[in-house]
């Protein structure tokens, strides 16, 4: 996959999750899925778990502890899909 073809799956995965819909809509690489977005840490644990299962990857805790931005999530999926 590519990144903007992950990128896009990416914000509709995270779109349930929003508390700040307009954010999604302009949402670019650098969007703060906590704080631009207002998705809450708890509910950031889903969004990860949605990922593994999108992508048929496994997210170590330390990786998924890194995932602050819609771009931290894009290069873990590619980095994941390297490795298979």
């Amino acid at each position: 996959m590519e990144q903007q073809e992950i990128f896009e799956k990416v914000v509709e995965i995270i779109k349930p999750f929003v508390k700040a819909p307009e954010g999604v809509t302009g949402a670019k690489m650098e969007t703060s899925i906590l704080k631009d977005l207002k998705v809450n840490s708890a509910r950031l644990v889903d969004v990860v778990i949605e990922i593994e299962d999108a992508f048929g990857i496994e997210v170590s805790d330390e990786a998924a502890d890194k995932v602050r931005t819609i771009g931290d999530a894009v290069t873990l999926i590619l980095a994941e899909q390297k490795r298979k």
